[in-house]
């Protein structure tokens, strides 16, 4: 039977833009010095994606928002002290960083460094986890969504004549939706992260709740110029109907993200329990995963698999979000459903708001999957 351990994958991005690449934070092990995540074992009574966020603070020096919803998990061999070699399998969650502390537990123990994606994947030395932290970035979807060579591709892989594959290309660009849909999902990462960031509590809460509802009125210009563009446009990439409802739902997302943060001002919330916190970073990983998305809509055909496993993980996501809103409700009556109405009566509404932005996210999911089944 092998040993079971977690493990953060540290990650951040210079900007909210789509094309904005993964940086990964690596560290160097204790003994061996070679590139590692930070990774142990979860505790008693630990939750496995708070013992993971708990080793990124000592080993890494880091903190911020864990996904509870693992990315996948690798195995290795460690050698105990014994001489004995036993498989070690360990649970990779998403962990994006908001904070590098300048002192940690383990700071003169070990290196840190962060890595673009590619030279994240090739210093680690475990093949499941390169995997891993190849499978975690679009960079790679993304070069391919933009090949040159897109025309020739269309026409073998179809058996379609050149002409037929010349047009096909010309159709995505009517209207420019593409781009649109990418610009409304940079709304979401960045509205996402400020969530994230809010939910900490501490200081500077007004500037978070101020950023979320400026993108929330970035993502409505754009959702407008959709909606105003579908109209004009005579030849669209998709039916109208799928454009509209892959829009919507993505606009309904930052609108709940919005809620919630007008919910936190209004109420004058400070501190928020960790379900809450939670689901904040399932969010934060819900807005990645769709902003990977958005660029492979361009060539659904040759990229229908990849989006798939993304809306699977998002599908996912949901499930566990709800596992989560159930349990912080449950815990929230417990101790103020008869003691103290209104606190419960306002933190069910948090609790609300935050289960509709993940909802949301599930609706971006099926209307994906929509494109895939009608594109693909």
């Amino acid at each position: 039977m092998s040993i079971r351990q977690i493990a953060a994958l540290p990650y951040r991005t210079d900007d909210f833009a789509i094309n904005s690449p993964a940086r990964i934070m690596l560290i160097t092990s204790r003994e061996t010095k070679r590139w590692i995540i930070p990774k142990g074992n979860i505790g008693s009574g630990q939750l496995p994606h708070s013992a993971a966020a708990q080793e990124a603070e000592e080993e890494a020096g880091i903190l911020g928002a864990t996904c509870p919803t693992p990315l996948g998990s690798y195995r290795y061999r460690k050698k105990k002290r014994n001489g004995a070699s036993v498989w070690v399998d360990v649970s990779v969650f998403p962990f994006a960083v908001t904070e590098e502390l300048s002192t940690w537990d383990e700071q003169h123990q070990r290196e840190r460094r962060w890595f673009s994606l590619e030279d994240a994947a090739e210093a680690v030395d475990e093949e499941d986890l390169r995997n891993l932290i190849h499978s975690f970035g679009a960079a790679d979807f993304w070069a391919a969504t933009r090949s040159t060579n897109i025309i020739d591709t269309v026409a073998q892989k179809t058996g379609v004549n050149t002409m037929f594959a010349w047009f096909q290309r010309l159709l995505p660009h009517q209207g420019n939706f593409f781009d649109l849909f990418e610009r409304h999902a940079a709304t979401l990462v960045a509205g996402a992260d400020a969530l994230a960031r809010l939910v900490q509590g501490g200081n500077g809460m007004e500037d978070h709740i101020r950023e979320i509802v400026e993108r929330e009125h970035d993502a409505d210009e754009i959702t407008r110029e959709v909606l105003n563009t579908v109209r004009r446009t005579f030849l669209t990439p998709f039916d109208r109907s799928a454009i509209s409802g892959l829009i919507a739902s993505m606009d309904d997302a930052i609108d709940e993200m919005q809620k919630t943060a007008g919910a936190v001002e209004l109420y004058d919330v400070t501190s928020f329990d960790q379900e809450m916190i939670d689901m904040a970073a399932i969010i934060v990983d819900a807005a990645r995963l769709t902003a990977e998305a958005m660029p492979l809509l361009r060539d659904v055909a040759d990229n229908g698999d990849r989006l798939h496993e993304l809306t699977e993980r998002l599908v996912r996501m949901e499930g566990h979000a709800d596992e989560i809103h159930a349990a912080g409700l449950k815990k929230l009556f417990q101790e103020h459903g008869e003691t103290d109405t209104l606190r419960f009566i306002i933190w069910r509404e948090l609790y609300q708001h935050m289960e509709r932005v993940v909802d949301r996210f599930e609706d971006v999911a099926n209307e994906i999957d929509g494109l895939v089944i009608d594109h693909g």
